[in-house]
Formats: C-alpha cells, structure tokens, sequence
C-alpha cells in the first residue's frame, strides 16, 4: 500500500512537470502579453455580471479569478486574456 502511494505521487509529480508555472486547474495559448486584455477589462465585465471580485492574478497564461458569482457561490475561474472568455475547469464548467 505504502509503494503504490509513493508511485502515485510520483507520477503527479511528472504530470505536473509538464505545465511548468502552472499551479491551478488550466492553461491558456495566450501568446505575447501585448496581445492581452487588460485585467480591469475582464474585472469590469464580471462586475457588470453581478461577481463581486476577490483578486485576479495570471496562471499558466491565464486570467485566474477568485470572486463570489452572481449567485454568491465562491468560485475560482479561469479566463482566456486574449479573448476574456471562461475557460472550462471540473471546478467551473462553461455554462
């Protein structure tokens, strides 16, 4: 039991060598950041949408948002910086 716990940590040490900078639950193919939305852009549409805004910060080329949703759920959501869409995680599927 003790060798397939320690193989098992391994192994999601290896998958996760490969999204270097990357701690959360997505990655964008974001480019260049001159290509970027600025991040008031995407504060101001969530706003706009009712989600009371905690912190924004990029993650694995990512906008990620921790902020309260317009139905008071907690959420932690992740947004393209290109497009400013919602990037789809098992925390936070596109509805």
């Amino acid at each position: 039991m003790k060798t397939s716990w320690i193989a098992a940590l391994g192994a999601a040490a290896l998958l996760g060598a490969g999204q270097a900078g990357a701690t959360g639950l997505a990655t964008c193919d974001s480019g260049p950041r001159e290509s970027w939305q600025p991040q008031d852009k995407l504060e101001k549409m969530l706003t706009e949408k009712g989600w009371k805004i905690r912190r924004v910060k990029e993650d694995g080329g990512c906008y990620e948002v921790y902020a309260f949703d317009e139905t008071g759920e907690r959420v932690e959501a992740y947004f393209h910086p290109k497009t400013l869409a919602l990037v789809p995680t098992s925390r936070y599927p596109r509805k």
